[in-house]
Order: C-alpha cells, then structure tokens, then sequence
C-alpha cells in the first residue's frame, strides 16, 4: 500500500499489487489489466481520449490523479475539513456524481509546487462517485481524517467512465462543484501552478 506524506490517511485503500496506466499514447484497444485496482497520471498529455463535446476537440492533458477502483469502493478524508460543495456533473464524459472539500492544513514541500510546506487553506476535488454519496451532505459539514467521504461511482451514474475516482487539489476557491480536470496544451502551464500534483496528499502513487 501507498504511504502518504505527514500521515496522511489514504483517500483509497490500494492493495500492495496496482497497475499505472501510460495514457501518453492514447487508447489502446487491445490492452487488458489483470489488477482491480490503477493510477492514472497527472501532468499527463492523452490524445484522443477526449471526445465528447464538453472538451472542445483540444483539452486534453490531464491535471487530476485517477484512482481506479471496483465500483462501490470507499473514498477517505485525507485530513480534518469541511464540506465546500457537492452537485452532479451531468455533461457526457464529465465528472457525475462531485464532492469538493476545504481544508486548511499544512503539505509537504515539492519542487515546482506553489504549496511550500505552509499551513493555507485549499480545495480538493473528488469526481466520478457513486450517486448516494451526495446524500446527507450539507455545504460546512465537518469531518475528521479517515472519515468515509463518498463511494466510487459505477458507468451508467459516473459520468460514463470506468469506475475511477478524479482526485484534484486546486489553490483558488473553486465556483460550484466543477473544475477543468482536462485542460488544453496552451493551458497546461498555469494550470499545473492553479492544481497541484495530488500526490501531495495520496503519496509516491507511481
């Protein structure tokens, strides 16, 4: 299992043995994983991946992490918060079912992040879940790390994905329950300063 940075509690429980998708190349039709669980890469360029309307022909590089899962699977605080918001994203090939929490908490220093180590407020997204995970939620609802935040959502309810959760931290507060999980070549740059690597919260995932 991944150990994530300043004990933090995993937002997914992954098993020693996951496969770590190369996305790099675009869609493989012939390619079959013999493991349950995978990663998808963040800071990941995935021509031809993205088809429906909502990304415009050209967003295509990817800012969040993906935690590939079996449907059902539960999802984690990584730390102490609150609830920011919470919707149904419900374009083709967006996000479904959507939690976004706030949190105020120091991250480990990265090279290249605009996070340094300083106790800030910020935002993490949680894309893909299973419908009654929304249920109960109100906008400031308190939780503790470890407490179960929501469930990995199957196709037909998910936004039409193979059950993943979209992990994705943001620096500014986001508008609603969306943020561009997918943006174009030309945004990759500020939007890699805007979201941070999620592997500040889950840990060395690959």
């Amino acid at each position: 299992m991944v150990s994530s940075p300043l004990d933090f509690h995993p937002v997914v429980k992954l098993p020693e043995d996951y496969w770590v998708f190369d996305f790099s190349r675009g869609p493989q039709s012939d390619f079959e994983s013999h493991h349950d669980y995978s990663i998808g890469k963040y800071d990941e360029r995935r021509p031809g991946m993205y088809t429906a309307a909502l990304f415009g022909g050209e967003r295509n590089h990817h800012v969040g992490l993906d935690i590939g899962a079996p449907a059902g699977t539960e999802v984690f605080a990584f730390s102490a918060g609150k609830i920011h918001s919470f919707g149904i994203n419900s374009e083709e090939g967006s996000y479904g079912p959507t939690i976004i929490t706030e949190h105020t908490v120091a991250l480990p220093a990265a090279v290249g992040s605009p996070l340094k180590g300083e106790v800030q407020t910020f935002w993490v997204l949680y894309g893909h879940l299973r419908l009654d995970s929304l249920e109960g939620l109100h906008k400031g609802l308190s939780f503790s790390s470890g407490d179960r935040l929501a469930f990995i959502g199957a196709e037909h309810e998910n936004g039409g994905w193979p059950p993943h959760l979209h992990l994705q931290i943001s620096i500014t507060e986001p508008e609603g329950y969306d943020l561009p999980g997918v943006v174009s070549d030309e945004e990759r740059v500020q939007a890699l300063k805007d979201y941070p690597d999620p592997r500040l919260i889950v840990g060395n995932a690959y």
